[in-house]
């Protein structure tokens, strides 16, 4: 395999060089002022697609583009669908980055960049791979780059019901997972799902002066904080009942690590119970991660009439969502108080997902990683949610599913100054070659 080896690594510098140009298109899904830069990050993955000879299309139920971009099989050979998405996160506060969020940098034999490692580097891995075989790679390859990922694929049954066959395959390789640590890889084959629930409360139908009232009329925020301080004990576990929980692999993730990859401050106690990987892959989480109300520097001495929140729920594998939705809206209508008139709204919802390694095309995923790496790849679960994954096993249900990643514990996803480590980048890239020639060898 060293002739591979070097093919990737001859392609590495003209990836290297489009994953930097796909950085610089601000393709925020969920801003519409940004609509323009979704449509032109598809275009820019189609035309890298077109031009190693794919037949491809770019397909909208409604939505964002995605990119379909099909390698007819060899006779013989099994077929890959390949996916990652090529829309990203808002960025926050500018101001907060090292260096600017859409100017890819590289630090630290880092490349710093919004969507560097959530997913534009998945689709480089993808890209890599395809060009390190000339475009004519030795098994069938269907590359499925997504435009709407990080806004909870709305359009995707859609996508799924009129294209879907269009992605049926034998292996689904998902680039949009996570690694155990820089330098070591990991399959993730379990995935929690994802739930979220809206909940406003209103006590008057106006502000009131809060000398005049305070202390005899309640105000919404009060009875809202009381509500959503109920969703936990003391000890920060879910106290919300009938939520499922389930067994976890046995990995040690220690305390110090765990402190340095979250940026906890000094003194700050871990919440729940059980094991590290039990609470964040196979239990419950509830996260109040927004509330509408008056802003502090717009504060006035007033008692709040109305205020909302949005809470996202993390599903453990074996639950289903819009149950896990019912459940956690009941809590919170019977935790209301002083008679506050509440309006609890399902969002969107994502199922969990289990991904077994079972099989021959499992073992070849596992020694190509290896081979690649230098180190076996880890089975890790992960708290975060694909609902993807999910989606395609319903709708081909023989196919492995093969999560792998490009992102470290470093990575730091979604927050200020994502990066991706390039040398896991490149490790990531020969991984992916290495098993889609294992795939036509067997």
């Amino acid at each position: 395999m060293n002739e591979l080896h070097a093919a990737v690594d001859r392609v590495l510098p003209s990836v290297r060089d489009d994953l930097e140009r796909l950085v610089r298109i601000p393709s925020i899904s969920s801003d519409p002022a940004h609509a323009e830069d979704v449509s032109a990050s598809a275009e820019f993955v189609a035309d890298r697609l077109r031009e190693l000879g794919a037949e491809v299309e770019l397909v909208a139920e409604g939505g964002f583009p995605a990119v379909i971009g099909r390698f007819p099989a060899p006779e013989g050979t099994p077929t890959v669908t390949l996916y990652a998405h090529h829309d990203v996160q808002p960025v926050g506060n500018p101001d907060e980055w090292t260096s600017g969020p859409f100017t890819p940098t590289e630090r630290d034999d880092r490349l710093f960049g919004r969507g560097s490692a959530d997913d534009k580097g998945g689709f480089g891995v993808h890209l890599a791979a395809l060009r390190a075989f000339d475009g004519k790679p030795p098994v069938g390859v269907t590359v499925f780059v997504e435009g709407e990922e990080e806004i909870g694929s709305p359009s995707l049954a859609r996508i799924f019901e009129k294209h879907g066959d269009k992605l049926a395959c034998d292996v689904f390789v998902i680039a949009d997972s996570g690694n155990w640590a820089q330098g070591e890889p990991a399959f993730t084959t379990t995935l929690r799902g994802m739930a979220e629930v809206y909940v406003e409360v209103a006590t008057l139908d106006h502000g009131l002066h809060s000398g005049q009232f305070g202390g005899l009329v309640p105000d919404a925020l009060l009875v809202l904080t009381r509500m959503l301080a109920s969703l936990h004990y003391d000890d920060g576990s879910v106290a919300v009942d009938g939520l499922v929980e389930t067994e976890a692999p046995d990995l040690d993730y220690p305390e110090e690590r765990l402190r340095r990859e979250a940026g906890m401050l000094d003194g700050v106690e871990f919440i729940g119970v059980g094991s590290a990987v039990q609470r964040m892959w196979t239990k419950p989480s509830i996260t109040v991660i927004g509330i509408d109300t008056i802003p502090v520097d717009r504060a006035s001495n007033t008692l709040i009439p109305s205020a909302r929140a949005k809470i996202s729920i993390r599903v453990a594998p074996g639950d289903n969502p819009q149950r896990a939705q019912a459940l956690v809206a009941d809590h919170l209508r019977r935790s209301s108080s002083f008679g506050a008139h509440v309006t609890v709204t399902p969002g969107e919802f994502g199922a969990p997902c289990a991904m077994p390694l079972e099989g021959r095309y499992a073992e070849l995923a596992q020694q190509a990683f290896t081979e690649a790496w230098g180190v076996a790849p880890v089975e890790m679960g992960m708290g975060g949610s694909i609902p993807l994954a999910g989606a395609f096993q319903k709708l081909h249900p023989g196919a492995l599913i093969l999560a792998s990643a490009v992102v470290d514990p470093s990575s730091r996803m979604h927050s200020t100054d994502e990066s991706l480590h390039l040398g896991d980048f490149a490790k990531a890239c020969r991984a992916e070659a290495l098993f889609l020639q294992a795939l036509a060898d067997s």
